[in-house]
């Protein structure tokens, strides 16, 4: 069976690693992405230039009707989904709970929550054959980003719950569900939330020293992916230098 997988906010960062990763192992990847062409783009021609299959689709996974656009496409141009990597968010820039306005608050969590459930929704109607599916979350989910991001952290909260719930509910349906927990990773998304040089401020508290690269969080997805972890469902994999 041919391995199809979509790899959604796949343009840049975390998402676009693991589509050239994945690429590189054999599935035709639909990189997905909200605005950003000519990144999407580059990343498909790295991948046919290195041998591989892709397309790029452009889509807000956080809005239903694109879901189900972005899922035709995928039909018609690689066959029926068999792996999902759910990658799209969004970080706001840094402020505390008492400054945040309800339109910040829902839309960090439309985007970052209602986006993985309609994708999740899409990819397992189509899973008849079993499945895998790979939660990006963040170890701010567990550290819970004081002062910073609360409403990232908790939305990210939340992607741990649908991890665990879900994996539970489609088992029995041999469809996997687990779930990755980035830290302190060099990508653009500090720079959304205000601080580019974040990692250089924080990394003496992490006990490896060092900030992450989006390929090492790749390998880990690719890994939760792939028949190699055949027995594994429910799980998280936290990648934030030990923090």
């Amino acid at each position: 069976m041919n391995s199809i997988v979509l790899v959604t906010g796949g343009s840049r960062g975390i998402g676009a690693a693991t589509a050239v990763h994945l690429a590189k192992l054999g599935y035709a990847v639909c990189v997905n992405y909200l605005s950003n062409e000519t990144e999407a783009n580059n990343v498909v021609a790295k991948i046919e230039g290195s041998g591989g299959k892709a397309i790029a689709v452009q889509a807000d996974v956080a809005n239903e009707n694109d879901v189900i656009r972005l899922f035709k496409v995928i039909d018609s141009s690689l066959g029926r989904i068999t792996h999902l990597v759910n990658n799209a968010g969004i970080l706001l820039p840094q402020m505390r709970v008492c400054e945040m306005s309800a339109e910040r608050i829902n839309k960090v969590l439309t985007t970052n929550v209602t986006s993985y459930f309609l994708c999740c929704r899409e990819a397992i109607k189509r899973m008849h054959n079993g499945g895998s599916i790979v939660n990006v979350s963040s170890a701010a989910a567990r550290l819970g980003a004081p002062s910073e991001y609360v409403d990232y952290a908790a939305s990210k909260g939340a992607i741990d719950t649908l991890t665990r719930g879900l994996s539970l509910e489609v088992a029995a349906d041999n469809i996997r569900v687990n779930c990755v927990r980035p830290g302190f990773i060099h990508t653009n998304m500090h720079s959304d939330g205000g601080e580019p040089d974040r990692i250089e401020r924080l990394k003496k508290l992490i006990p490896l020293q060092r900030g992450g690269e989006p390929e090492e969080v790749a390998a880990s997805i690719a890994f939760l992916l792939s028949n190699e972890a055949s027995y594994i469902t429910g799980t998280f994999v936290d990648l934030a230098g030990g923090k």
